[in-house]
């Protein structure tokens, strides 16, 4: 009883802040279980867990040489956390910066347009894009698209070279002939103009991903994984057209259905149907 009355006190002092401070630790925990399941930072955690019982049965056994090195070491757990957890810590930062449910409401309280010859430049690149697909899927031609969305990727196209020149067909032939210097990169496509060329992408770290991808698609799904741009692939040995978005690969794709889906992933948080018609009438003016 005398326990049971503790406890029942003890509730009684707990205030809504308590319950918000334990739901609060009880996510981060949550989330960090997430972060580290299935990777090697789960051996990591448990030799950490390891030393953490030799420290308490060298304290317990008087061992004080043992225990002072240990109470070092832990002593200096953050800088060594952080050191050893790097590649865990800025996964999980760039998930986090990439999470697009704030997003949804910071535009509740934000306008968040584009000029019209931003959103028709934007829609030119994807037209010629998509013609440049299916012409190099015929001729079995490798390609890699990359387009740039709110994460900027000048890191990336610093390892390539600069082009910054309006999309066209021929254009994107050029630098993807397999004979041209540039084709084995990737090409980065900024602002409906073609930014960079020749630029190399990091590797997906999926260790589940079909043997049968080769280094092209990999690429794809790196970069997608880093960032929030959209991929377009042309397979060089099977002419398939893929898109590559959050570290998906979408394959099988034609002109018209190609098209679409990269309006969706690019336009559809600037375009509202009046801003279509607009542009659409504009255009034909202009023709």
């Amino acid at each position: 009883m005398g326990i049971l009355n503790d406890i029942i006190s003890i509730i009684k002092t707990i205030q809504l802040r308590d319950i918000v401070d334990i739901l609060a630790i009880a996510v981060l925990i949550f989330g960090l279980f997430k972060l580290v399941r299935e990777t090697r930072a789960v051996q990591l955690i448990k030799g950490i867990l390891l030393l953490l019982v030799v420290y308490f049965i060298a304290s317990f056994f008087g061992l004080g040489m043992l225990s002072s090195l240990l109470q070092i070491f832990f002593e200096a757990s953050v800088v060594i956390i952080v050191v050893i957890f790097q590649p865990e810590l800025r996964k999980a930062l760039e998930q986090m910066g990439r999470n697009n449910t704030y997003k949804k409401y910071i535009k509740l309280f934000s306008k968040h347009r584009k000029s019209d010859e931003w959103i028709k430049a934007v829609k030119k690149s994807i037209v010629d894009a998509a013609d440049t697909s299916v012409l190099f899927s015929r001729s079995r031609t490798g390609a890699l698209l990359v387009f740039e969305r709110e994460i900027m990727l000048s890191d990336i196209a610093a390892t390539g070279t600069i082009i910054d020149a309006e999309t066209s067909v021929a254009l994107f032939g050029n630098i993807f002939f397999n004979k041209a210097p540039l084709h084995d990169g990737a090409s980065i496509i900024r602002d409906g103009k073609l930014y960079a060329a020749g630029c190399i992408l990091p590797l997906t770290d999926n260790k589940n991903v079909d043997i049968n991808l080769g280094t092209r698609h990999r690429a794809a799904l790196g970069i997608s994984e880093q960032s929030d741009a959209v991929v377009l692939v042309v397979s060089e040995e099977t002419g398939v057209i893929s898109i590559a978005v959050n570290g998906v690969l979408l394959r099988d794709f034609t002109r018209d259905a190609l098209i679409d889906k990269l309006e969706s992933f690019l336009l559809s948080d600037y375009v509202d149907d009046n801003t279509d018609k607009k542009i659409k009438k504009k255009g034909r003016e202009e023709d």
